[in-house]
């Protein structure tokens, strides 16, 4: 891939109308750290899923924001009139 690709296929996908949904987890301190990361794996692969942002609070909890692109869909039907 050329270097200059990357923000051509970006500004393409923003023309169609290509945003991101966003789901954010909240992951209490009793929470072990591999049953965290095995959660996160599963929302990967099986939602298709990825990290936006994670923050750890001092108490403990995590806040973790993940997001996936969504496109909308345009019509192929021609109106008829």
């Amino acid at each position: 891939m050329a270097i200059g690709q990357t923000g051509t296929k970006r500004k393409d996908w923003v023309a169609v109308g290509g945003q991101y949904e966003y789901r954010v987890l909240t992951i209490p301190r009793s929470t072990s750290r591999g049953d965290a990361s095995r959660m996160l794996t599963e929302h990967a692969e099986y939602g298709r899923w990825e990290l936006a942002r994670s923050v750890i609070y001092v108490g403990g909890e995590r806040k973790v924001w993940l997001r996936r692109k969504t496109l909308r869909v345009r019509s192929t039907l021609q109106e008829t009139t």
